[in-house]
């Protein structure tokens, strides 16, 4: 892991985010049916508008990727951190309780590994 570095780690989240929301606002069926969850009218609203929150998150780490230690570069790293442990439990919730298939943690996994990097990243202070 000595090659990532808060700007790879950006670029990279950037990327992703952006898939997701691709993939939320025009294909939500791809996503949810890999969790087990069938897509309805009000499942699709919600996807919709959480795509739009993760296209921001993108942006916002695509512009971030050239900043320096700091304490707004801490923010980014820390809120990123807590969104994605909080998605990693819900994931875990959601599977024991039955309500998604273990497609779900596939992404739990991702969201453990994206705080695992941005804890080593935040932990660099370079």
């Amino acid at each position: 892991m000595n090659q990532l570095s808060f700007y790879r780690l950006s670029v990279f989240s950037s990327i992703l985010f952006t898939v997701l929301s691709i993939i939320l606002m025009f294909a939500p069926v791809v996503m949810l049916s890999a969790w087990g969850v069938e897509l309805t009218d009000s499942v699709g609203l919600v996807a919709r508008r959480i795509a739009a929150l993760y296209a921001g998150i993108a942006v916002m780490y695509f512009f971030a990727r050239n900043a320096e230690y700091s304490a707004t570069r801490t923010a980014l790293i820390v809120g990123t951190i807590t969104a994605c442990l909080i998605l990693a439990l819900l994931g875990v919730y959601e599977f024991v309780a039955g309500h998604a298939s273990g497609g779900i943690l596939g992404s739990v996994l991702i969201e453990v590994a994206l705080v695992l990097a941005f804890l080593y990243v935040g932990a660099r202070k370079k």
